[in-house]
C-alpha cells in the first residue's frame, strides 16, 4: 500500500492541524471586512448614505406646482465631487447642502433642468393630471423656495440622528427638522443631488431647450 510522505518530520495530523489554524486565520481576517459591508448594507436600508456619492459639480434647478410629502427630514449635509472635477473651482469639491428627506412623495407639473454649455437639457412629467410619484426621496439642495409650506406635528432643532419620520437617520450632533407630512406650493430647488427608491415620471418629456425651468 502506498504511503503519503510529509517533510520536515510532520505528521499528517501536526499538516492538518495547521491548515485548521490558519483557515481560522483568514476567516477572522475577513470578519471586519464583512461587518463593514453588513453596515453598509444597513446604513443603505435606512437612507442614511442615500446621496453619498461624488456628484457632478453641475447644480440643476426642479420646480413644481405642488409638492405633498408624508414622512418629512431636513438638515445639513456635505456634498463631495469625484476627485479632480473640473467643476471643483475653490470649492474644494465639497458643497455645503440642505438635505431633505421625504418617505413619499407627489410632485404635480415637475421640471428640471441643467444648463450645458448655453443650451439645458429639460424633462418635464406629472402635468396631465397624474403627479410624479417618489418615495424614499432625497434632495440635496442650496435654495429651496415656495409660495407656501405647511407642515403637521413639526419638530425643529432636534438631533438629526434621532430622526425616523422618514427612515432616515442624518449626522450626530447636526441641527434639523421633521414632521408627518409637508405641503409646499410653486416649489423651487437648486439641487446637486437627488436619489429615490422609486421615480415614477407620467407624461415624461425630455429635451434640449434654450431656457431653464
Amino acid at each position: 500500500m502506498a504511503t503519503s510522505e510529509v517533510t520536515g518530520g510532520e505528521t499528517p495530523e501536526t499538516t492538518l492541524r495547521r491548515g485548521r489554524v490558519r483557515f481560522r486565520r483568514a476567516a477572522l481576517m475577513g470578519v471586519p471586512a464583512l461587518a463593514a459591508a453588513a453596515t453598509l448594507v444597513i446604513l443603505t436600508a435606512q437612507g442614511a448614505i442615500a446621496a453619498q456619492f461624488a456628484i457632478s459639480g453641475m447644480p440643476f434647478t426642479v420646480t413644481a406646482d405642488r409638492m405633498d410629502g408624508k414622512g418629512f427630514e431636513q438638515f445639513g449635509g456635505m456634498d463631495n465631487m469625484a476627485e479632480g472635477s473640473p467643476n471643483a473651482g475653490d470649492t474644494g469639491g465639497q458643497v455645503l447642502v440642505v438635505v431633505s428627506a421625504i418617505k413619499t412623495a407627489k410632485l404635480t407639473k415637475l421640471c428640471q433642468s441643467v444648463e450645458l454649455g448655453g443650451t439645458y437639457l429639460h424633462i418635464t412629467a406629472g402635468d396631465k393630471g397624474t403627479p410624479v410619484t417618489a418615495t424614499d426621496l432625497t434632495t440635496d439642495s442650496t435654495v429651496l423656495t415656495g409660495d407656501t409650506a405647511d407642515f403637521d406635528n413639526i419638530e425643529i432643532g432636534g438631533d438629526a440622528s434621532t430622526f425616523d419620520k422618514a427612515g432616515v437617520k442624518g449626522p450626530l450632533g447636526v441641527f434639523g427638522q421633521q414632521a408627518d407630512t409637508v405641503t409646499i406650493t410653486k416649489l423651487r430647488q437648486t439641487n446637486w443631488a437627488t436619489t429615490a427608491a422609486k421615480f415614477r415620471l407620467p407624461n415624461l418629456h425630455l429635451g434640449f431647450s434654450s431656457k431653464g425651468c
